[in-house]
C-alpha cells in the first residue's frame, strides 16, 4: 500500500510500526454548529482509508476527536471562542450547544455509512492530561507566562518550521497568529489560555491558581498520546490543518515527549462551491439534511466526493450531484442483475478495485474499473465493503409481495394481458421497483 504523506511530500511505501496493527488519529470537528458537506468531505475519504486498510489485511486502531472546549474562532488563537458564538445565537450553555452538535455530527457521521472510530474523544475529558502536559513543557524549558496565557517557544524548537515549510524570518506580526507584544517570537502559540479580568469565558479550568482553557492544539496532542501512545502509524486531516495546527501539534508533542509524533500524515484538499472555498461566513455551505430535503440521499453525496481524488479540488454542484445520484443508483441495478442471475461468486477484478485505492487512495481508478468491467454479485459485495454506499443493501431481502407482483405480470404476459401486466407495473412503480425485460428473463431493478 502506498500513501502521499505530507512529512516528506512523496508517495511512499506504507509500513505500520507493528502489523498489522495500524494507530490513526482523526482531527475532528469543533462543536459549536451544524457540520456542512465540507467538514464531511475528509471524513468520507479517511472513511475510504480505514475501509483500503481493513481490505487490504491491516487492523486500524482510530480515534477521532470532538472539540467541545471553547478554543478560538481561528486555528491562531484569536477571535472570538467558536461554542461561546454559538450559545449567544442560540440562547443556550455553551455545554448544551456541545452536546447538541456532537450529536448532530454523530447523525451525519452514521448516515453516511462512516465506520465508527475505535473510540471517539471529547477534549473536555483530558482537561488532566491537558495540564500534565503543560507542565511537562514547562519543566523542559519549552513554555513561557504573559499576561494571557503559557506559550510555547518556538525557537526552543529547531525543526519546528519545517513540516510546513514555513519562512519564519519574513512571518509578519499578526499575519498567520494573533499580534502579541508579550511574545518572543511571532509564531509563539499558546498552549493554555488565562481567563482575564472581566471576560466572561463559559468553560475554565483553575491552573496555577488562575483560571484559563487549553489552547486548541493541545488537545490533539493530549489525546494522541493517552490513546495511542508517543508514537503513530498516521494522521489525518484537512490541508488547511498543515500550517499551524499540525505543526503545532508536532512541537508540544515531540518536545514532550522526545519521541516523533507520526509517521505518515495525509491531508485532503477543499471542496468549493462556485469556485469558492466553502465556509459558514460567506453564507455557501449545505447541510446533509438539505441534500436530502432536495431528494439526495447522503451516499449519493459520499460518491460524488469520491468521484474525485483526495488530494485534488472539487466544485459543488446539484447537477453534478445529479449525476452521483443516477451512478448509485446504476450500479444499485447492475449488483441486483448479478443476484438475480445467480452470478454469485467473486470474479478477481475485485483486487483491480482494492489495487487502486491501495495506490495512495486511488478512488477516481476503482470507479472507472467498477464501471467498465462485469462484476458478479460477491464482487458487488466486495465493492460495498470497500465504499460503503449500500449497493447490496436490501438486495438478498427483497419483499415477497415484490416476487409475486412479478410472477403475476409474468403469468398475465404469457396470456397477452397486457393491460393487467402494464397495471401490475405500475404497481410495482409505488414500492419503488420496475420491471426489466430481457431476452433471457425478466428480472426486478430499484426505480430511486
Amino acid at each position: 500500500m502506498r500513501l502521499y504523506n505530507t512529512l516528506s511530500r512523496t508517495i511512499e511505501e506504507f509500513k505500520p510500526i507493528n502489523a498489522p496493527n495500524v494507530k490513526i488519529y482523526t482531527c475532528g470537528p469543533t462543536v459549536y454548529d451544524r457540520a456542512h458537506i465540507g467538514n464531511f468531505t475528509s471524513y468520507i475519504y479517511w472513511d475510504l482509508l480505514i475501509r483500503t486498510l481493513q481490505l487490504s489485511g491491516y487492523q486500524p486502531q482510530r480515534i477521532l476527536n470532538l472539540t467541545d472546549v471553547g478554543h478560538l474562532a481561528s486555528d491562531a488563537d484569536d477571535g472570538i471562542d467558536k461554542l461561546e458564538k454559538g450559545a449567544k445565537r442560540e440562547q443556550k450553555t455553551v455545554w448544551e450547544i456541545a452536546d447538541f452538535y456532537s450529536n448532530y455530527f454523530l447523525n451525519n457521521f452514521h448516515k453516511l455509512e462512516l465506520i465508527k472510530p475505535t473510540k471517539i474523544c471529547r477534549a473536555t475529558d483530558y482537561i488532566k492530561q491537558d495540564l500534565e502536559l503543560v507542565d511537562l513543557l514547562t519543566k523542559k524549558g519549552y513554555t513561557y507566562e504573559t499576561s494571557d496565557g503559557i506559550y510555547f517557544d518556538t525557537s526552543k524548537f529547531q525543526s519546528y518550521p519545517d513540516f510546513a515549510g514555513l519562512d519564519l524570518k519574513n512571518l509578519k506580526a499578526g499575519a498567520r497568529v494573533d499580534f502579541n507584544a508579550e511574545k518572543r517570537n511571532v509564531s509563539d502559540f499558546a498552549v493554555w489560555k488565562f481567563v482575564r479580568q472581566g471576560e466572561d469565558h463559559a468553560m475554565q479550568w483553575q491552573y496555577l491558581g488562575r483560571n484559563g482553557y487549553p489552547g486548541w492544539h493541545l488537545e490533539c496532542a493530549t489525546i494522541i498520546h493517552t490513546e495511542l501512545g508517543e508514537t503513530i502509524d498516521i494522521h489525518t486531516g484537512g490541508i488547511d490543518h498543515i500550517p499551524i495546527h499540525h505543526t503545532n501539534e508536532i512541537a508540544e508533542s515531540e518536545c514532550a515527549f522526545d519521541k516523533k509524533l507520526c509517521n505518515f500524515w495525509l491531508h485532503s484538499n477543499f471542496i468549493t462551491v462556485d469556485g469558492t472555498k466553502i465556509s459558514k461566513s460567506l453564507d455557501n455551505t449545505y447541510t446533509i439534511e438539505q441534500l436530502e430535503e432536495q431528494g439526495y440521499h447522503p451516499l449519493d453525496f459520499k460518491l460524488w466526493v469520491l468521484q474525485g481524488h483526495y488530494q485534488g479540488t472539487r466544485n459543488f454542484s446539484f447537477t453534478d450531484l445529479a449525476g452521483a445520484k443516477s451512478r448509485r443508483l446504476a450500479w444499485r441495478n447492475r449488483a441486483a442483475l448479478a443476484f438475480q442471475k445467480s452470478e454469485l461468486a467473486p470474479t478477481g477484478i475485485f483486487d483491480q478495485i482494492l489495487a487502486a485505492t491501495q495506490d495512495n487512495l486511488n478512488s477516481p481508478l476503482a470507479f472507472s474499473i467498477i464501471d467498465t468491467n462485469d462484476l458478479s454479485y460477491g464482487d458487488w459485495k466486495l465493492v460495498d465493503r470497500l465504499l460503503g454506499l449500500q449497493l447490496t443493501h436490501d438486495i438478498e431481502q427483497i419483499p415477497t409481495k415484490i416476487q409475486s407482483l412479478l410472477e403475476a405480470r409474468n403469468i398475465a404476459r404469457q396470456n397477452k394481458d397486457y393491460s393487467t401486466a402494464d397495471s401490475i407495473r405500475d404497481e410495482l412503480a409505488t414500492y419503488n421497483f420496475t420491471a426489466l425485460d430481457t431476452k433471457t428473463g425478466v428480472f426486478w431493478q430499484f426505480l430511486a
